[in-house]
């Protein structure tokens, strides 16, 4: 069951034979990671939002013709270690990203013409904006040949050996495979910022495109609709002509709320004591802090920004996160120096805007949003301050007392206390940024007068609040018996990173004897809520003895199931033996009276766990019902 994150070894076929089902299966499960590659190798020149578009097309693309249905029941997994199927979309997509890179003869190929699908009429769509060094990265990246960015990326993003690099390059039509190799040795190996979100075509961010030249162009055809329109109007008019404008108002009238808040004298500034006597914990108690918060020019410019953000400003939000300027004078939570930047972090009641800017200018600046609206004690804990080389530093909340940093994956190993200099943590290692195989996942952990909390950067601006417990009854994830809970399932957060996650609970809902009598298999639910209530992301996880990672076998975007309006859950797993047999396992939660397997596999039992022999690849429905009479579908 052990899932880890290390690309399987490419078959020596050029264009290895591989069922359409199976391709299928890897092109959905990696589908973000493949996006990511064909990204990376695409040519700078696109520009971003094309690169977005055209790495989506060639991604979309990678299967063979045909069409067949995945597995309802998802076979034991063990990640991209060994799959065919994934090395056979990946060569594919590889394959058509170096095509489109490729030098035109003739009529252009199918890659190299602009992608038919997908299209977004209106919007720009481009990867989030990354730090310092992911664009160094990309500039150097951008200085290198198709070829040699493929042997970058595979090296680096899926930790191949240069042999199999070699072969890869060469299926995937490369002329010359060792000079693409000694091309990327002359860019650092910095290969955890591949897995930056600048670089994932996947978590998006929109912005209009050429309002003047659409206007023009709308302009231009209105014109002569308009044109036709009042010739015929003007034969049915009475003498008396057009009408008054009634009480329409004039076209710029000014808003002195909205130039109010641009006003840095007007911004909001708590004192470092009102906390103390404050009716909420919440971001409206935090200080102002930072060693600039009296830089009015620096104020001006992110309020300005915020307002009227231009081309060149790094836009990102967390999804379902407005980015309007604030209706009245905002608070002043920090403005300060970090590193190589001015940072200033603001509130208006819901969300949370952080602006950066280089200190010796204002070219690159960053404007970052959070949805935080609601957020409370531990939610309202820590603002993400910086990310650097793999690290993050956090800015925490005056009612604070204590910070630690521990890695989820490794219970019984302690807390490691963190500095806190006018509440700003020293740095720690970030998992939102890392890449390779998940090995560690090291959290936030922070001491106050409520007890200790657990908090994970997902890559947003507002770390994510971690649970244990039946839903409705979730409590912080700390202690030993709930450290050891959440261990196995720590790299599934890698999943939910840049949704706008508010928690993720991770609740036991089953243990199951496996049919060989090696053991107890455990059943997880682990359900991130997110800041705008909606987009939910359930995932079920199946755990055996003496495994690292719990493997996921059904999913579920938005839905009730597993959370505190529908506290239940049903999930299955083909799951092979240590003596080479196949079984249909599944669970229930413990109010579950009977489960039953049709279609490809049948069988029933009663209670809430099911074990049936079956044979691989074998499709099951499951059904199950519940003490109460009513009737549960498993999860997908």
């Amino acid at each position: 069951m052990q899932s880890q994150d290390v690309a399987p070894r490419p078959t020596p076929a050029s264009d290895p034979v591989v069922d359409v089902e199976q391709a299928e299966a890897a092109l959905v499960e990696h589908y973000p990671r493949l996006v990511r590659i064909a990204y990376l190798v695409l040519p700078p020149g696109l520009g971003r939002g094309r690169r977005v578009m055209t790495a989506h097309a060639l991604a979309q693309r990678a299967l063979p013709r045909g069409r067949a249905a995945s597995p309802v029941i998802p076979a034991q997994a063990n990640g991209r270690d060994g799959d065919p199927g994934y090395a056979f979309v990946r060569l594919r997509v590889l394959r058509a990203a170096l095509e489109a890179g490729g030098k035109r003869r003739g009529l252009p190929k199918r890659s190299q013409l602009p992608p038919l699908l997908p299209q977004v009429w209106g919007l720009k769509l481009f990867p989030r904006s990354g730090g310092a060094d992911e664009l160094a990265l990309d500039q150097q990246l951008s200085a290198l040949s198709g070829p040699a960015r493929a042997a970058y990326v595979l090296r680096g993003l899926e930790k191949l050996p240069d042999g199999d690099v070699r072969r890869i390059l060469t299926e995937a039509g490369a002329a010359d495979a060792d000079a693409a190799l000694r091309a990327a040795d002359r860019v650092p190996a910095r290969y955890e910022l591949l897995s930056s979100p600048e670089f994932d075509a996947c978590s998006l961010q929109a912005r209009p495109t050429d309002l003047m030249r659409r206007r023009q162009h709308t302009k231009a055809a209105l014109a002569a609709a308009v044109a036709i329109a009042v010739c015929g109007a003007l034969v049915a008019l009475p003498g008396d002509g057009w009408g008054p404008d009634g009480a329409a108002a004039p076209v710029y009238a000014q808003n002195p709320a909205a130039e109010a808040a641009l006003d840095p004298g007007r911004l909001v500034r708590v004192t470092g004591t009102a906390w103390e006597s404050a009716a909420r914990t919440d971001f409206s108690a935090w200080p102002a802090r930072g060693d600039l918060v009296d830089d009015d020019g620096l104020l001006r410019r992110a309020l300005a920004v915020w307002a009227r953000p231009g081309e060149k400003v790094r836009l990102s939000f967390t999804p379902g996160t407005q980015t309007g300027g604030p209706a009245g004078p905002p608070q002043l939570l920090y403005a300060g120096t970090v590193d190589n930047a001015r940072v200033v972090i603001l509130y208006d009641g819901l969300r949370i805007a952080r602006y950066a800017e280089p200190k010796d200018g204002t070219a690159g600046a960053a404007l970052d949003f959070a949805r935080v609206d609601g957020a409370s004690g531990a939610e309202a804990a820590a603002i993400v301050l910086d990310r650097a080389d793999g690290n993050v530093r956090y800015l925490t909340a005056p009612w604070v007392k204590k910070a630690a940093e521990r890695d989820l994956m490794k219970p019984g190993a302690g807390a490691m206390d963190l500095t806190v200099t006018d509440g700003i943590t020293s740095p720690l290692a970030s998992p939102a940024t890392r890449a390779g195989a998940c090995t560690s996942w090291n959290v936030l952990q922070l001491t106050d007068d409520t007890g200790t909390h657990v908090l994970s950067d997902l890559g947003e601006l507002v770390p994510a609040r971690l649970t244990t417990g039946r839903p409705a009854k979730e409590k912080d994830a700390t202690g030993s018996q709930a450290l050891h809970a959440w261990a196995p399932y720590a790299c599934s957060l890698g999943a939910v990173r840049s949704q706008g996650v508010r928690s993720v609970n991770a609740w036991q809902f089953a243990e199951q004897e496996l049919p060989d009598g090696s053991g107890t298999g455990d059943w997880a639910c682990t359900r991130a809520e997110t800041w705008r209530g909606d987009g939910s992301r359930t995932l079920a996880q199946f755990h055996t003895p003496g495994g690292a990672y719990g493997a996921v076998v059904a999913k579920a975007e938005g839905g009730p199931a597993c959370g505190p309006r529908d506290p239940h859950v049903l999930a299955g797993v083909l799951w092979k033996s240590e003596g080479g047999h196949w079984y249909l396992l599944a669970a229930g939660s413990r109010d579950t009276a009977s489960i039953r397997a049709t279609g490809g596999i049948s069988g029933s039992a009663q209670g809430h766990v099911l074990a049936v022999r079956a044979k691989e690849g074998a499709q099951a429905e499951l059904e199950g019902t519940l003490e109460d009479g009513r009737s549960i579908s498993g999860l997908r």
